[in-house]
């Protein structure tokens, strides 16, 4: 096996430090003296976007220029794989906070083609989570301490595949045209008449074709599906080709879905716009699919990391993570419940409800 592990360190021309990807600006920032660079206007990897062959990559057929080895180990209690960078042996894990300690392996894995970079600094993000915590009914009051508190936000690069297409889908059904007819009824005692709606169904069949380009698959299992969909849509038209500056000062998780298991979700989410063709292509008022055969060919995909902010809030014991979308600034989460907050608002109705009962009694 070719060893294509590769350090990526981006010393300061002027002082030696360490600089950072900067949201604000868009360019390298030192945060020693101040100096600031631009971002190499040639990418790491040059030229546009490609996509990779799905077949090649299942069969285990991919050059080592598109594979490379990372320092990545497990969180104990979440079980995210965390990349580490050359230099660093300890972190905390930005889904749970729970201390992690680099081991002695690497994980060999395919490169990022793309990367979304980061457009919202801690600042706006933070500022994005408190308005949206602010809006939380009984969260507890020191969550919202929590969150001015000023206790760091993880930068998180998440992996994402994504997967190109071409279908072919052959089917048969039923179409169903809608006709109205009176009938006459007894109601009360009195005859009336009245429309009632039928549908008259014809057998069908027929092709539809589609192109799908940039399905867009969560190559992460350590965070929420219904956190990070909700985080949706993402700019994917600005994406860059990847370029390791752009991750310099944040953290990246290194995908935990495979290839192939990324590719079953890919499938139910053009089955089910397959559908939605078809049932355009039947027409009528109502449909009935009956059988959907359908080939897919030329299967084409990317590995690519897209931004988020992350807080996570230890409260009773138990973890709360908020996630906010480092390009648009939503915010999505879980939350934790005031228990006294519940039952004070629960008294206070009760009492509301007895008072008002109180002065209609008396008013009668």
């Amino acid at each position: 096996m070719t060893d294509v592990t590769e350090e990526h360190r981006f010393p300061c021309k002027v002082c030696g430090a360490e600089m950072r990807f900067d949201p604000a600006s868009g360019a390298m920032l030192c945060d020693h003296c101040g100096h600031s660079e631009p971002i190499d206007e040639n990418p790491w990897r040059g030229g546009a976007i490609t996509e990779l062959d799905f077949q090649k990559a299942l069969a285990s057929d991919m050059s080592d220029v598109e594979m490379e080895e990372v320092r990545t180990t497990s969180c104990p209690n979440c079980g995210a794989l965390i990349e580490f960078a050359e230099n660093d042996h300890a972190t905390e894990c930005p889904f749970c906070a729970t201390p992690v300690v680099i081991g002695t392996g690497t994980n060999r894995q395919i490169k990022p083609k793309g990367v979304l970079p980061f457009a919202l600094t801690e600042k706006q993000a933070r500022g994005e989570m408190e308005k949206w915590l602010g809006k939380l009914w009984f969260a507890p009051g020191n969550l919202k301490e929590y969150a001015r508190a000023g206790r760091k936000m993880a930068g998180l690069y998440v992996p994402y595949w994504t997967y190109d297409a071409d279908t072919k889908s052959t089917y048969t059904g039923q179409r169903g045209d809608a006709y109205y007819v009176t009938e006459t009824v007894q109601v009360d005692g009195k005859t009336e008449t009245r429309q009632v709606r039928k549908i008259r169904w014809t057998p069908v069949s027929g092709r539809v074709s589609r192109w799908f380009d940039d399905i867009l698959v969560l190559a992460s299992k350590s965070l929420p599906k219904k956190y990070t969909d909700a985080l949706e849509p993402w700019d994917l038209a600005a994406l860059e080709p990847y370029n390791p500056e752009y991750l310099a000062g944040f953290t990246a998780e290194g995908y935990t879905v495979t290839l192939e298991e990324g590719f079953v979700e890919a499938r139910q989410i053009m089955d089910d716009r397959i559908r939605q063709d078809v049932r355009r292509d039947i027409g009528g008022d109502e449909q009935r699919i009956s059988r959907v055969d359908t080939q897919v060919s030329d299967v084409t995909f990317k590995h690519i990391l897209l931004p988020i902010w992350m807080a996570a809030y230890k409260y009773n014991g138990k973890t709360y993570r908020f996630v906010v979308n480092a390009r648009t600034g939503e915010v999505k989460g879980e939350r934790p419940y005031s228990k006294l907050k519940i039952a004070l608002a629960t008294i206070a109705a009760v009492a509301v409800a007895a008072a008002i009962g109180y002065f209609v009694y008396m008013s009668k």
